[in-house]
């Protein structure tokens, strides 16, 4: 099995999905398989005469990181030099990480009740219907 040195890369799949990701190319016998790093779908949006992206992880329910495609499934690759779209991935990448910790230092935490009072929505709907009509 051979790794060639990772790159940036938009891939555009057979299926029209079109991804941005860091990506290394593995050779394994008579098979060549692309490792894609965090894959995210790139939107252009528009606002007045400006122009900006927005970036989405491809894969929204999974949690791993990086994804092996054959190269099969692929329609073009396109490796890019883009130093402003590699910075602002790169920034992006690192926030959802960040984002990613906090939300699993907020779980290991769990409720309870000296957080506040818990309490289900069709309670908490008499509660206030009940303060409501009383004041």
């Amino acid at each position: 099995m051979e790794i060639e040195e990772d790159f940036y890369s938009t891939i555009k799949l057979k299926n029209g999905e079109e991804i941005f990701a860091k990506v290394s190319v593995i050779n394994e016998d008579l098979k060549t398989l692309l490792l894609v790093l965090n894959p995210v779908i790139i939107s252009e949006v528009r606002r007045n005469s400006n122009i900006g992206y927005k970036f989405d992880p491809w894969i929204k329910t999974s949690s791993e990181d990086f994804f092996i495609l054959d190269l099969n499934d692929v329609l073009i690759i396109s490796e890019s030099n883009d130093e402003l779209m590699i910075k602002v991935y790169n920034m992006y990448i690192s926030d959802l990480k960040q984002y990613s910790e906090n939300k699993k230092n907020i779980k290991s935490h769990g409720l309870s009740k000296k957080m506040g009072y818990i309490n289900n929505v069709e309670d908490a709907k008499n509660l206030l219907e009940n303060i409501f009509k009383n004041s």
